[in-house]
């Protein structure tokens, strides 16, 4: 059963926003994306100072399963990445919603989209 923490947004296709104190977005890929994809050995992380839109894929993620794209569920810039996931990208498996996240965004506009999902919505996407 993956986990679905109750306090982030998520999109139909498996990413997770946390908006945090200063503004900014923190993203990342769901537990269920990161169980479905198996063991997990690159990460392609996008530049800082890139403007992201909705839907755009915007970095990859490699298993030795298959290669996925990650969609930015909003538009924005990307302000941060998660550099440790170059030597360590099995933080994506081990901590999807902490140590694995892969990118910040400082959103163009809010993030309250008729796309993002709560918790329980986004669960029962998973039931489909």
């Amino acid at each position: 059963m993956s986990k679905i923490p109750a306090e982030l947004k998520y999109a139909r296709t498996h990413e997770w926003l946390r908006p945090e104190d200063d503004g900014s977005v923190t993203l990342g890929i769901s537990d269920h994306a990161q169980e479905a994809l198996g063991d997990l050995v690159f990460v392609e992380i996008p530049e800082v100072g890139r403007s992201v839109t909705p839907g755009e894929a915007c970095a990859v993620v490699e298993s030795v399963k298959a290669a996925s794209d990650v969609y930015s569920p909003i538009a924005g810039e990307v302000t941060a990445v998660n550099e440790a996931l170059a030597s360590q990208p099995e933080l994506l498996n081990s901590d999807p919603y902490g140590e694995g996240w892969i990118m910040k965004i400082r959103p163009a506009s809010g993030i309250e989209t008729p796309e993002l999902l709560d918790a329980k919505a986004y669960a029962e996407t998973l039931e489909d």
